[in-house]
């Protein structure tokens, strides 16, 4: 507490338990309430996706995991189910006018999140280009937020037959590099001494160096500068009323270009944050030149919308100290916002607090050194900050390194996505050195890096004003299907409409579920589960004026890519290296398919017979019906309806009445409520008796009856028995062109299937223990893997430890090893180690 100058300083125990906070002031209230209302109202979520690597060829298999968490503390998310992957084509398309970034998709998956966790794999097309592609995932809920807070990776895939290159690039570097000045806190102010902080980079986001001198409008020197770390630096300038300021850049070895900086506010605040010097305590330095009144200064601290602490400062201080214990904010990035007396934000500032919050991962193996296809047994282990073991899920990578490219040191990990990249826009370079280096200036450099992001989660203003966002994508427990009904020519239906749909899985198993769309049309179904590609028939029924409605689906379009800046993953490889990597993957991708042949069952001199296909079977879901009449021109001449037709052609079928006010009854289709009526089908969807009634004669091939326990299909819709209309489309007197009125038949993608990675198992016999056991597929093959093993699903015990094991393959090489994970209440960790094989 800084009693002595007035100033109260309150920590919050929680973003959601405000009983302890009693603000002097009731602006104070009104910013804690607001900013809690908005985060209730709108939470976040957070996803990263570890591969088991970044470099691939056409044909190879990318392994993946994902995490789904909570973006507030980072816990196992277990509401959004469905995790959204899209493999996105960057490629330069080159023509006459200029070179642009292709936006297409290339491949699109649907993982299943159990616990927040989501294990996959995309098979990449043999035919597939070489270039940079961008690995993108997020959830439905996360659509709600620009799509800056997606995860995205850059993927590269070499050239299969072509001359090696550099691959990964976009192109080099063209134009006017970004050259930014930002001076701390967000403005410069007369009389007032203050940081500005400078950024230079490429198209790409990459920093360069960069340094110059600053002169006022006198041409008077008055300081030098000179980048720190990728492309960042800063200076300390003490603006003077009626003065302008230039700085002078020298990009690279380019010369002097003159650049100028923001101008300075006549009267106003500045914010200065010592984020470096105290492992205990950040001090924010508060000045101004304003009127000194009665006033207050409300300083506001809060992390992923929750608060932590806040101040208020009297407006006759001109100058104020606060000191921020660091044990009373959250792990990562801490937003400080300085509201002035009129309530308006006038200084923003970004710093990191690091307390340690990290899941400790450490990875031991069973030898030093190992000999070619010989077993590697590994020990993981995961403690909590403290040492203390911990359960812990994580995910698993071994590659060849000689086989692939070097990482970058400073990719991105769990640990950096979580606790800074999802946190912040724009790109990011080296995020993984702020956590995995042991250089003593990376808290520096990070410091650096804060001054110089954006970070625009939300708007002060629509919180202060308590507007709160529409949520528009709602959180997705399973899969969806969305879409609309209307009238030809784009009209509204005019109501609501109903619908019947019947979902046939790919094991032959089928859904069957109805339900209405708004007034609009606009329908959806939710939380669905299904896997692999599907078949769905939706059928809108609506009076007799059914023919004139279609029915489309959101899950047939082609979604809108925006990428703000292409991932660069720069890959050199020699043409040597690459021919090498072609062969032994080529060897590896032909072991894996003489494995899948090995599977299938091989029949000698089978002869097969069967039926002619019948043309009616796929609007079929039943076998034989108990009873079929034949539309012709015998027995349809002057009649009215359907019903009219069949009547007393069908034993146990009665129909009552005639034409449009038929109605029909199945014998002994009766419960404690009377008779019931029987379930109508109409080209293998359900619909009502006043759609059949409303179908011409002329367009029916013929009418199916099933009673009894050949309805069971249908379930507690066919108690009734079933009368089942098969229109005359596709026959040789065809009448009815297309799907039935109304009705939409469509194939669409389910949670992508989960496999299991292979890798051989050299077993050694006992008769002879030097000599690999050939009893596995492949083993008599050279096998020169680039991933040798890949574990999405490994959970340490309460032990803190879990054990694996996996094959070397034939090189006698250097193995990486990159293990990630976290635990269910939030500490992400991540460890790289090495295997000699010799």
């Amino acid at each position: 507490m800084l009693r002595s100058a007035r100033v109260l300083l309150t920590a919050l125990v929680s973003a959601f338990t405000l009983a302890a906070f009693m603000p002097a002031d009731d602006f104070l209230q009104l910013v804690v309430d607001r900013l809690t209302a908005h985060t209730r109202h709108l939470p976040t979520e957070k996803v990263y996706v570890h591969t088991d690597r970044d470099v691939y060829l056409p044909a190879e298999t990318i392994w993946m995991k994902g995490y789904v968490v909570n973006g507030i503390n980072h816990e196992a998310d277990t509401l959004s189910r469905v995790l959204y992957v899209d493999l996105i084509d960057a490629r330069p398309q080159t023509t006459a006018a200029r070179t642009t970034v292709a936006r297409t998709i290339v491949a699109r998956l649907q993982l299943k999140a159990t616990g927040g966790y989501a294990p996959g794999q995309l098979t990449l097309p043999d035919s597939l280009p070489a270039g940079t592609y961008v690995l993108q995932a997020y959830t439905g809920y996360m659509r709600n937020y620009p799509a800056d807070y997606y995860y995205r990776k850059a993927i590269t895939v070499l050239p299969a037959d072509e001359p090696a290159r550099r691959a990964g690039a976009p192109g080099e570097p063209e134009g006017t590099p970004d050259v930014q000045f930002m001076p701390e806190g967000g403005y410069l102010v007369s009389g007032i001494e203050s940081r500005v902080a400078f950024k230079v980079t490429d198209r790409r986001g990459y920093g360069l160096p960069v340094s110059g001198f600053v002169i006022d409008s006198r041409n008077d020197t008055l300081t030098g500068f000179e980048s720190i770390h990728n492309g960042m630096g800063f200076f300390v300038l003490k603006p003077e009323a009626g003065q302008t300021y230039r700085a002078f850049a020298r990009i690279g070895d380019g010369p002097l270009q003159p650049y100028p900086l923001p101008a300075a506010l006549a009267t106003g605040v500045s914010l200065q944050v010592d984020n470096v010097s105290s492992r205990q305590h950040v001090r924010v330095y508060i000045r101004h030149n304003r009127p000194t009144g009665t006033g207050m200064l409300t300083l506001l601290a809060q992390s992923r919308g929750r608060p932590e602490q806040s101040a208020q400062i009297p407006l006759s201080r001109s100058q104020s100290v606060l000191t921020l214990p660091r044990e009373t904010l959250f792990e990562g990035i801490t937003q400080l916002t300085l509201f002035d007396e009129n309530r308006q934000p006038v200084c923003e500032r970004l710093i990191y607090v690091d307390r340690g919050g990290r899941l400790r991962v450490s990875v031991q193996t069973d030898k030093r050194v190992y000999k070619p296809r010989e077993r590697v047994g590994l020990t993981i282990t995961t403690t909590d900050t403290a040492g203390r073991p911990v359960p812990a899920n994580l995910s698993l990578a071994v590659v060849d390194g000689q086989q692939l490219p070097e990482p970058d040191s400073g990719a991105a990990t769990l640990v950096s996505h979580l606790l800074l990249s999802a946190d912040l826009t724009g790109f990011i370079e080296q995020p993984g050195y702020y956590f995995e280096s042991t250089s003593p200036e990376r808290w520096r450099h990070l410091d650096l890096l804060l001054m110089t992001q954006g970070w625009r989660r939300f708007v002060w203003a629509d919180v202060l004003a308590g507007k709160l966002p529409p949520v528009v994508y709602p959180i997705e427990g399973g899969l969806s299907l969305t879409g609309r009904v209307q009238r030809s020519g784009q009209r509204e239906t005019g109501g609501p409409v109903n619908l019947s749909f019947f979902v046939s899985h790919r094991d032959s198993t089928r859904d069957f579920m109805t339900g209405q769309t708004d007034a609009t049309g606009a329908f959806g179904a939710y939380n669905l589960d299904f896997t692999d590609t599907t078949m769905v028939l939706i059928q809108a029924i609506k009076g007799k004026y059914n023919r004139d409605l279609t029915v489309s689906l959101d899950q047939l379009l082609t979604p809108t890519v925006r990428l703000l800046r292409v991932p660069y993953n720069p890959v050199d490889i020699s043409r040597a290296e690459l021919a090498e990597l072609r062969r032994r993957m080529g060897e590896y991708l032909a072991i894996e398919r003489q494995i899948r042949q090995n599977r299938e069952v091989l029949l000698k001199s089978v002869t097969v017979k069967a039926k002619r296909a019948d043309p009616l079977a796929s609007r079929r879901i039943y076998g034989a019906p108990d009873a079929s009449v034949v539309f012709d021109d015998r027995n349809t001449a002057g009649r009215i309806s359907i019903l009219d037709v069949i009547q007393g052609r069908v034993a146990g079928v009665q129909v009552t009445g005639s034409g449009f006010n038929a109605r029909v009854q199945i014998r002994g289709a009766v419960n404690f409520g009377g008779a019931i009526e029987p379930l109508f089908v109409l080209d293998g969807m359900p619909v009502d008796l006043q759609t059949i009634n409303s179908i011409s004669v002329q367009d029916v091939d013929r009418v199916d009856v099933l009673k009894g326990a050949s309805a069971a299909i249908y379930g507690s819709q066919g108690a009734g028995g079933v009368i089942a209309v098969l229109t005359k489309r596709g026959s040789s007197g065809e009448v009815v062109r297309g799907p039935a009125p109304g009705t939409l038949v469509a194939k669409l993608p389910g949670y992508a299937p989960v496999r299991e990675f292979y890798a051989p198992r050299y077993e050694q016999s006992a008769a002879s223990p030097e000599r690999p056991s050939q009893d596995r597929p492949g083993q008599e093959r050279p096998d020169y893997r680039a991933t040798l093993h890949w574990a999405p699903l490994i959970q340490t015990g309460t032990d803190g430890r879990a054990t694996v094991t996996f094959w070397t393959s034939d090189a006698r090489t250097r193995l990486r090893l990159r293990a990630e994970g976290a635990t269910t209440g939030g500490l992400p960790g991540s460890v790289g180690a090495q295997v000699r094989v010799e």
